[in-house]
């Protein structure tokens, strides 16, 4: 797949594409959080878990203090968890199926991973932008699956 077009919009997705775990990874970590509380530790955290192996091997103590300021940090540790074990396991189609994962994280990966982009409605501000820039920059008639 030819990579996404990088937009004005800067989102984290396109930061870390074409790798499907961290663009998945960062959906979760998005959760009930801002982009600026996720810029404090994205790095720092795929700098310490580079993959979905590094994370299942993860000091959960080292995992919380890592993700603290996002919030949530004891519930947000167990879904990075479970879900890195279940993206591992290969047992899924797409990331609804995965937990902790839902509608923005599928769009997010539709976009990103699949270049479904045309066939995406976000409900995502963010996803909302790239996905309006993406129209109004190539009439939908852009294809980089």
């Amino acid at each position: 797949m030819k990579r996404p077009p990088l937009s004005p919009h800067q989102l984290i997705q396109e930061k870390y594409w074409p790798d499907e775990w961290k663009i998945l990874i960062c959906c979760l970590l998005l959760n009930q959080t801002s982009r600026k509380q996720l810029d404090q530790v994205v790095e720092t955290f795929f700098e310490k878990y580079p993959n979905a192996d590094s994370l299942l091997s993860a000091n959960l103590n080292e995992l919380k203090n890592l993700i603290r300021p996002l919030g949530m940090y004891n519930r947000r540790a167990n879904t990075l968890i479970r879900f890195s074990n279940e993206y591992l396991d290969g047992n899924w189609i797409s990331p609804k199926d995965l937990y902790g994962c839902g509608k923005y994280a599928d769009d997010a990966w539709r976009i990103f991973c699949k270049g479904e982009w045309n066939d995406v409605k976000p409900n995502d501000h963010a996803l909302n932008d790239y996905h309006s820039w993406l129209k109004r920059e190539f009439s939908g008639e852009f294809s980089y699956a």
